[in-house]
């Protein structure tokens, strides 16, 4: 069973048709919407400040969500994918995004709507992503626009994806 820990009078707050691994950790200060999961070893940490999601997010193996002591939150839209290993702290994360395995988006940033940031790619304190564009290298570096055939065959498919197999792991618990 997941830990899901209140911490200091705040106790996180799920909505429907959510998955947890049974050792994924979601802690303190946390909300999120309908369709989200969070995957093996996956740690969500509500302590210091607010971490507040949209609908349909998946949080993969190992990735981490924090934020930062009374001054930044983490802020994470609807339809986004945070790939395995990565780091997103004291952020802005906006819709139908793809946060790339491995990848750290650090303080006060804003990745726009539809972006994608490439696996490996440090996005440094501070960096305004503009919409639509793809990042990639340390520090993330803006390659161009995330093309077409990216938004619908990576950002659209990974998301939609980890809903399908959150699905197999809730029909495992019912057999």
């Amino acid at each position: 069973m997941a830990l899901v820990k209140p911490l200091l009078g705040h106790t996180p707050s799920f909505g429907s048709d959510c998955f947890l691994a049974e050792n994924a950790t979601v802690i303190g200060q946390f909300r999120c919407g309908d369709g989200c999961s969070f995957w093996f070893g996956s740690v969500v940490r509500g302590d210091v400040n607010a971490i507040t999601f949209g609908h349909k997010v998946n949080v993969q193996d190992n990735a981490t969500v924090h934020c930062t002591y009374e001054k930044y939150p983490t802020t994470v839209g609807n339809n986004v994918s945070i790939g395995h290993n990565a780091i997103v702290h004291g952020c802005t994360i906006e819709d139908n995004v793809l946060i790339g395995m491995g990848a750290i988006v650090m303080d006060d940033c804003v990745v726009g709507e539809g972006c994608i940031v490439a696996a490996g790619s440090v996005v440094t304190q501070g960096k305004k992503l503009a919409p639509g564009t793809l990042w990639a290298g340390v520090p993330a570096k803006e390659i161009g626009p995330v093309p077409a055939r990216l938004r619908e065959g990576e950002i659209e498919r990974i998301a939609n994806n980890y809903q399908k197999y959150s699905s197999w792991y809730k029909d495992s618990e019912n057999e």
